[in-house]
C-alpha cells in the first residue's frame, strides 16, 4: 500500500513502506520541464538539474559525489518535457546521510557563474551527442514539429543559442520561481517505518517556503500535421509515422496500450514479424505512445536502407489496414493482457521502480494507483474495446512523418501519399 502524507509546508509524499528488502529509494519530483518555459528560457529547466550537483553553500562538487559514493549509493536525476526527477537509492542505514545531501541540493544549490559556464560545454556537447544520433533526433524532430509554436514542442536540451545566453543569476531566478512547494512531491520506497520517515522529511524539507506564490504558465498544446526531413552522412533512414493519439488519462488507454503490444510493442507483435522476420527488411521497427495530460502521439518507427524505404511503407500500410478492418481474437487479447500485466507485476519489485511510478503518478495524477486497480483495467479491455481504439487513433488523414539519415532515392511525402492517404 501506498500512503499518501503531507509535510508541513504542503509537499506532498508517496511512501510505501517494504518490511523485506534492506535498501530505500527516494526521489525528489519537480514539476517543471522544458514544458514550462518561455521561448528565451528553453533548456534552463536542463540546466538547473546539470547545476545542482556542482555544489551546494555547504558542499563542494566532489563532496557530494564523494558522499554518496561513500555509502554506497546511487543519486542521479533527469528532465523530461514535465517534470524533474532527483533520486537516490541507499541501504536502509544510510538513508539520513542521504537524505542530507538530497535536501541540501534542492534548497541551497550553489549556481556559481564559473559553473555555469563550465557546464554550458558539457550540455553542448550533449546537444551535438543527440543530433549525432539519428535514431534519437527521428523521434524528437518529429514530437517538436507536432507540438510547434507551444512549449511542449521544444528541446528539453534547449539549444545551442538558448543556452548560450544562460548566467547564474538567470538560472538562479527561474529556479527560484519554479522550484515551489506547491509543485514537488516527495516519493520513498524501500525498509522504513512510515511514522519515522515523515519525521525525517519534515525535519529536512517541511520547514521549507517560497514567499511568492507558484505561477504556473498556460502550456496548452494540441497535434499538428508535421513533416520533417533531415539529410545526415550515414548509411540508413530512419523514418517515424505518428497519428494523434490519446491524452494521459483517456478511458481508452488501457486499449490502446494492448493494441501497442500487439501491433509494435515487441518481438512477437505483427509489425516485427511482418516486416523484419518474415521480409528482412529492417533492423529495427516498432511502434509506442506518448501522452500528455491535454494531448498524445502514437508513433510507428523503422531504420532500414533507402533501397527498402517503398517496401516498409507499404506493408505498414497493410498491416494498419487490416488491424483497423477486424477484431484481434480474444484468444490473443487474453495472452497479451497476461503479458503486460506479469511484466507490470516484475517491474513492481524493485524500490527503484515502485518509487518511480508513485512519484509520477502523485506529481501528474494527484493520486497513487494501487497495483490492483491497474491490472482490473487491463482486464476489463475487450477486442472490441481494442478495434475502436485502433481505428480511432489511426486517422490516416492526419499522419505525420519525420525522416533522418540517408534521405538519397526517396520522395517520403509522396510515398506517405501513396499507401497512407
Amino acid at each position: 500500500m501506498v500512503t499518501i502524507r503531507t509535510l508541513d509546508n504542503g509537499i506532498k509524499v508517496a511512501l510505501e513502506s517494504i518490511s523485506y528488502v534492506r535498501s530505500i529509494s527516494f526521489g525528489i519530483w519537480v514539476k517543471n520541464g522544458s514544458r514550462n518555459e518561455l521561448p528565451q528560457e528553453n533548456g534552463v529547466s536542463h540546466y538547473i538539474e546539470h547545476m545542482m550537483f556542482k555544489g551546494t553553500k555547504s558542499r563542494t562538487a566532489r563532496q557530494i559525489a564523494e558522499e554518496m559514493d561513500a555509502l554506497g549509493g546511487q543519486i542521479n536525476a533527469y528532465t523530461t518535457k514535465e517534470y524533474t526527477c532527483y533520486h537516490t537509492r541507499v541501504l536502509d542505514k544510510h538513508i539520513d546521510r542521504a537524505l542530507d545531501v538530497m535536501s541540501d541540493m534542492l534548497l541551497h544549490p550553489l549556481i556559481a557563474q564559473e559553473e555555469v559556464q563550465k557546464e554550458r560545454n558539457v550540455i553542448t556537447e550533449e546537444i551535438y551527442m543527440y543530433d549525432d544520433a539519428p535514431e534519437e533526433l527521428v523521434h524528437d524532430a518529429l514530437q517538436d514539429a507536432i507540438w510547434r509554436d507551444t512549449s511542449l514542442g521544444m528541446p528539453i536540451l534547449g539549444t545551442e543559442e538558448t543556452i548560450a545566453a544562460f548566467d547564474a543569476d538567470f538560472i538562479r531566478a527561474y529556479y527560484e520561481r519554479n522550484y515551489h512547494q506547491e509543485n514537488i512531491v516527495l516519493s520513498v520506497a524501500g525498509n522504513f517505518e512510515e511514522k519515522e520517515m515523515l519525521g525525517k522529511l519534515n525535519e529536512k524539507l517541511g520547514g521549507w517556503k517560497r514567499e511568492t506564490p507558484f505561477v504556473q504558465y498556460d502550456t496548452h498544446a494540441a497535434y499538428q500535421i508535421s513533416c520533417v526531413e533531415k539529410e545526415k552522412d550515414i548509411e540508413q533512414v530512419h523514418v517515424c509515422l505518428a497519428f494523434p493519439g490519446l491524452t494521459r488519462e483517456h478511458p481508452q488507454k488501457y486499449a490502446l496500450a494492448i493494441f501497442n503490444t500487439l501491433f509494435g510493442g515487441g518481438m512477437s507483435s505483427r509489425l516485427f514479424q511482418k516486416i523484419r522476420e518474415e521480409n528482412g527488411l529492417t533492423y529495427s521497427i516498432y511502434s509506442y505512445t506518448t501522452a500528455f495530460a491535454d494531448t498524445g502521439v502514437f508513433t510507428i518507427c523503422a531504420s532500414m536502407n533507402p533501397n527498402q524505404t517503398e517496401r516498409v511503407f507499404e506493408l505498414i500500410a497493410e498491416e494498419l489496414k487490416e488491424v483497423t478492418a477486424e477484431a484481434f481474437p480474444e484468444q490473443l487479447i487474453a495472452v497479451t493482457k497476461e503479458q503486460m500485466i506479469s511484466n507490470f507485476i516484475i517491474g513492481t519489485e524493485s524500490t527503484l521502480n515502485r518509487m518511480t511510478a508513485a512519484g509520477t503518478s502523485l506529481l501528474l495524477r494527484g493520486e497513487v494507483q494501487e497495483t490492483e486497480e491497474v491490472i482490473a483495467k487491463i482486464e476489463a479491455v475487450t477486442a472490441a474495446d481494442v478495434l475502436a481504439t485502433a481505428r480511432a487513433v489511426l486517422d490516416t488523414e492526419k499522419i505525420s512523418y519525420s525522416a533522418v539519415g540517408n534521405l538519397k532515392g526517396n520522395d517520403f511525402g509522396a510515398l506517405v501519399e501513396k499507401f497512407f492517404k
